[in-house]
């Protein structure tokens, strides 16, 4: 099979990945509460569950990619992540779906920083922005065909089912990506030092001073920690927000898991829209608008965050919703390039994936003390909560601003 260009390559795999996860993550939610009946601190440990595999693997899984195959990396990530949509379909118990975090959970180490390495090699710097915000937009199209998928499965047979052929797609991914990703511009380590960990541990402190010496990337650092802090509240407890406090229109009398596909493709075309505009307003080269916008929108998600939390009426809770999503996405489609493009190229998967590492510990902090309040007191309110962790965000992005400009 003919090798593809870097580029067709990443729109490929930002296609096909945005489909098979949008459709496992469609029905996860209604799956892991309805089927697998898992309470608000239960919903979060499988998120914690899945950060700590993350956290783990995170770094060797980056040196990796570095000294080693970006590509291996790739093939090896999406193979494992198929296994654990597979196990969490087919097994409905709350052991076994924490089993499936751990084997996803590792699976995604060896794509974080990889891709973004990868792409950025093939490509270079001055297209970078632009080709991950087009990659974006593609996932996000894909992700409208993966809610259709996962709504429609999980209502006309069942939900396990979607974990499975979601999985099923991943694996399908992998193997594809044997034959037709190139990878043309990276220099592995030479074979007789593939034997040994002296390369792995030469790279890993590279990347450790990187980051110890630039207090850039220390302020970059806290802010993921920030952003990890408050991110496993929201992914593990939105969907059941909507399911357990809101009066559904009886209007229109549809299964929640239609409402919610409803809701997501909504979400993803608002998304294409936010993003194409950010990509046309926002140029690549200038910091200063590039970190605005970031601190604009990171604003708008806190404040969205709380009208979500606090609100009664399903119309309001739904635009509150789709606000906060679209902040979010936004944000973080300038964020991604913009820190890719701070870190030197030959150890930049590595801190890459120290930068990964960091959102996991925030996850594996943050996560359980939002379940548990959740728990505890109200499930809005342990959602609330998730608002003052992001507090500090738009302020570093400020302060990275200013010294950037000085």
């Amino acid at each position: 099979m003919r090798r593809l260009p870097a580029i067709p390559t990443y729109f490929l795999i930002s296609a096909v990945a945005g489909l098979m996860f949008s459709a496992m993550s469609m029905v996860s939610t209604i799956y892991r509460v309805q089927v697998v009946e898992l309470n608000p601190l239960q919903l979060i440990l499988v998120g914690t569950v899945l950060e700590a595999a993350y956290f783990l693997g995170e770094i060797p899984t980056g040196v990796v990619a570095d000294a080693y195959s970006r590509k291996l990396s790739l093939i090896i990530g999406y193979v494992m992540i198929g296994l654990g949509f597979v196990v969490e379909g087919l097994f409905p118990t709350f052991g076994m779906v924490l089993l499936a975090q751990v084997i996803w959970g590792v699976g995604a180490t060896f794509l974080s920083g990889a891709t973004s390495a990868w792409i950025a090699g093939e490509i270079g710097e001055e297209r970078l922005t632009s080709v991950m915000i087009r990659g974006g937009q593609i996932g996000r199209i894909a992700s409208i065909l993966g809610i259709i998928f996962g709504m429609t499965v999980g209502a006309a047979f069942n939900l396990g089912l979607t974990f499975v052929l979601s999985g099923l797609g991943m694996l399908l991914l992998g193997v594809l990506l044997i034959f037709v990703m190139p990878e043309t511009n990276f220099i592995p380590a030479a074979a007789d030092e593939r034997d040994t960990w002296g390369k792995l541990a030469q790279t890993f402190r590279s990347g450790a001073t990187v980051v110890r010496t630039s207090s850039l990337l220390q302020l970059i650092f806290a802010i993921e920690l920030f952003f990890g802090l408050s991110a496993e509240g929201i992914d593990r407890l939105s969907e059941a927000h909507l399911l357990e406090d809101f009066t559904w229109p009886t209007i229109i009398v549809l299964q929640p898991i239609i409402w919610l596909g409803l809701i997501q493709i909504a979400n993803s075309l608002l998304g294409i829209g936010v993003t194409e505009w950010l990509r046309r307003k926002v140029p690549e080269q200038d910091d200063g608008k590039t970190l605005r916008a970031m601190q604009a929108l990171t604003s708008v998600f806190i404040l969205a965050i709380i009208a979500f939390a606090f609100a009664t009426d399903f119309k309001l809770g739904v635009l509150s919703y789709m606000v906060l999503a679209q902040a979010r996405g936004g944000a973080v489609a300038l964020y991604n390039p913009w820190v890719t493009k701070q870190i030197e190229p030959q150890v930049r998967a590595t801190v890459l994936s120290m930068w990964g590492q960091m959102n996991a510990i925030g996850q594996m902090i943050g996560g359980p003390l939002v379940g548990a309040l959740a728990t505890v007191t109200t499930l809005p309110l342990g959602y609330a909560s998730t608002a003052l962790l992001l507090l500090p965000v738009p302020f570093l992005f400020e302060v990275i601003r200013k010294r950037k400009h000085r």
